[in-house]
Order: structure tokens, then C-alpha cells, then sequence
């Protein structure tokens, strides 16, 4: 098994469609002890049942905007796991309703601010208590999509977001590297997710990314989860500071 005896956080399931979860599952299968964080109450009734399916020790509250809820976290990985952590999967994005809409020039100052935060500066947060849990080497990996290179219709400030979420994976996996750390991200091509959702005509561009990617068709969420794992496990002890695009292609293409 790729995990085997190895530790992982689990930051950012929001259902069981997310990313995360298969992300969670696979890496589950492959060994691994997961602990697992949720935002709300309400989204607390979904992920818990979830963890506790894999058999999770730790569920915990996490926003991930707050120092306290990130310290507390990581606190319980000091007094559970006694401050041992292999591995990180973080899977947080957000932005206003509003900003995902019209144009991109028209984002509001505190929507900007809002969306650069909870969307790439977590990763940082999360790295700096994660960091010094990972004694002996570590692997964190984000989550990103095309829309950071390219103009995706209706993604306006979450892939200015993306850009800086990438573009904070080659800083960190530099600082990082000579701890044996790893830092890399997944983009998954166009998936039905909750957050995808919040994406105006997401339906035309599952439909036009399935006739445009080189292998007809778009991905399933259990591929993005199996390269994740790969990129958690020892072997990819050689990649860091990388994007790996998991969209069937899609990405050597015109972007939809």
C-alpha cells in the first residue's frame, strides 16, 4: 500500500462529490490514518459520517482564516499522532457569488481580499504549522485549475486566486525542499462539484471540455484522486514545486 503507517490532514471536503473525499478515500485504501476538518456545523453533518467511515481519530472545526482554529488543529496532531504528520491535502477555495459573475474588472476590493485569502494564503498558513510536524520529510498538495492560466468565462477573481495558489506551491516547495518537504498541486479539469456549481454555465463547459480534450471525454473524480496519492506517496519523491493537470489533455488545448 502506497500510505502505509503514514499520517495525513484532510483540509477542505465539503461533501461526498468533493475531490477531497475521493482524494480521502483512496489515500484510506492505500494505508494511510486521516484526520479531517470541517468549516461549520452544517457542513460538519457531512463530513463527519464521511470520516468516521475511514475510520478517522480526529474531526475537527477548522476556518481556516482563523490563526486559533489552525493552531487548535494542529495542536491535536501533537496530542493524537504525537506531532508526526506525513502528509497534507488542502482543498480550500472560495469566492463571492457575486465576484464569479459580469467582470472580472468589476471584483469589489473586499471580494479580491476574500478570495486571496481563503483561496491561496490557507495553503501558506497550513504549511507553516505543518512544516515542523514533518520530521522526517512530508508532502502537501493543493488543488488548482486551468482557469489560473488562462480567461475561463465566469471564474473572473477565483483564477487570479489559483495563479497565486500556484505560484505559492513553487515558493513553498523551495523554502521547504531541504526539509524533505514537497509541495505540489493537482488541476483537475471541470468537474461536477459543489463549489462548481457556483460557476455560471459549468453544464456547456463539461460539454465543450469532453469535445476539445484529447481523450474525448472529461475526467472522473477517482483519477485526480489517484494522481493526488501518487504525489503523497514516496513515489514521487522527485516532484516538487509542480501543477500536474489531470483533464484528459485539456490544458494542451484552447481553455473553455
Amino acid at each position: 500500500m502506497l500510505l502505509k503507517d503514514k499520517k495525513g490532514l484532510i483540509f477542505g471536503v465539503a461533501n461526498g462529490h468533493s475531490i477531497a473525499w475521493a482524494i480521502a478515500q483512496e489515500a484510506a485504501a492505500q494505508g494511510a490514518t486521516l484526520g479531517f476538518t470541517y468549516l461549520n456545523e452544517s457542513l460538519e453533518r457531512r463530513v463527519r459520517p464521511l470520516a468516521e467511515s475511514v475510520n478517522s481519530p480526529m474531526i475537527l472545526p477548522c476556518d481556516a482564516g482563523s490563526d486559533e482554529e489552525l493552531d487548535n488543529v494542529f495542536k491535536a496532531v501533537d496530542e493524537q499522532w504525537d506531532g508526526k504528520l506525513d502528509f497534507v491535502v488542502h482543498s480550500i477555495a472560495f469566492a463571492q457569488r457575486e465576484d464569479l459573475q459580469g467582470k472580472f474588472m468589476d471584483t469589489s476590493r473586499d471580494g479580491f481580499r476574500t478570495a486571496l485569502e481563503v483561496s491561496a494564503y490557507s495553503l501558506v498558513a497550513i504549511a507553516q504549522r505543518a512544516a515542523s510536524r514533518m520530521t522526517e520529510g512530508g508532502s502537501l498538495i493543493t488543488l488548482t485549475y486551468h482557469g489560473s492560466q488562462q480567461v475561463v468565462p465566469n471564474y473572473n477573481v477565483m483564477g487570479v486566486a489559483k495563479a497565486a495558489l500556484e505560484a505559492s506551491v513553487r515558493y513553498l516547495a523551495t523554502d521547504l525542499g531541504d526539509s524533505s518537504i514537497r509541495v505540489n498541486a493537482v488541476s483537475a479539469g471541470p468537474i461536477k462539484t459543489l463549489s462548481a456549481k457556483g460557476i455560471r454555465g459549468f453544464g456547456s463547459m463539461l460539454k465543450n471540455s469532453a469535445e476539445i480534450a484529447p481523450l474525448k471525454r472529461n475526467v472522473e473524480v477517482a483519477e485526480v484522486a489517484n494522481t493526488a496519492v501518487f504525489l503523497l506517496s514516496d513515489y514521487s519523491s522527485g516532484v516538487t514545486g509542480e501543477v500536474l493537470y489531470v483533464d484528459g489533455g485539456l490544458n494542451t488545448r484552447a481553455c473553455v
